[in-house]
């Protein structure tokens, strides 16, 4: 695959930053009250967020993984 090195290096960077950021955020979801009910079980709220978390990362990966096989070529 080949890629400008400027776009590897921004699809590298974006991968990066979901790989990072996305993860302190179920931190905190975690953390709020609206993610457990009284009995302690997950509520849709923590159900939701962590679908989304979770799809965000594995296009976190993805995009860092193109852009370093754009970058290597």
């Amino acid at each position: 695959m080949q890629l400008p090195v400027f776009a590897a290096l921004v699809l590298i960077v974006a991968g990066i930053w979901s790989l990072v950021v996305w993860p302190q955020f179920l931190r905190r979801v975690m953390k709020d009250p609206r993610a457990r009910d009284a009995a302690g079980k997950a509520t849709k709220f923590l159900t939701v967020h962590v679908v989304l978390v979770s799809i965000s990362m594995v296009l976190g990966l993805a995009t860092a993984v193109i852009g370093v096989l754009g970058l290597i070529g």
